[in-house]
């Protein structure tokens, strides 16, 4: 399996961009599909992006499309999250987890990171 950390989380204002990362590490990052979720208290783990392992394909949340923008770098083992015009609405843990299938589940992903806290507010 693959251990995963996520960092860049913190408090920003509305309308401002973030950048997640996540590190990678102890096996083959190149071979996962790989994917960004997000929890607030009391709900469930929410889908935001995925990417297939040679990053050429790109899925998202209707909720996220077209503000975010999953990438990664096979090369460093990392992935990453752009977030734009972020809202209030788009605080909550970030997750990054690792998978055999590119998926909108979190059922399908076997490794996932602590999570990184983003609040959203003025």
């Amino acid at each position: 399996q693959v251990q995963l950390v996520e960092s860049g989380g913190k408090l920003v204002q509305p309308g401002d961009s973030l950048r997640l990362s996540c590190a990678a590490a102890g096996s083959t990052f190149s071979s996962y599909a790989m994917g960004w979720f997000r929890q607030v208290p009391g709900k469930g783990r929410e889908y935001v992006a995925h990417i297939v392992p040679n990053g050429n394909r790109r899925g998202y949340s209707d909720s996220v499309q077209g503000r975010f923008i999953i990438s990664r770098d096979n090369t460093k083992n990392t992935l990453a999250l752009e977030m734009n015009s972020v809202k209030p609405e788009d605080t909550a843990v970030y997750y990054c987890a690792a998978g055999e299938l590119a998926s909108t589940s979190p059922r399908d992903y076997k490794s996932w990171g602590p999570g990184t806290h983003v609040t959203v507010s003025s």
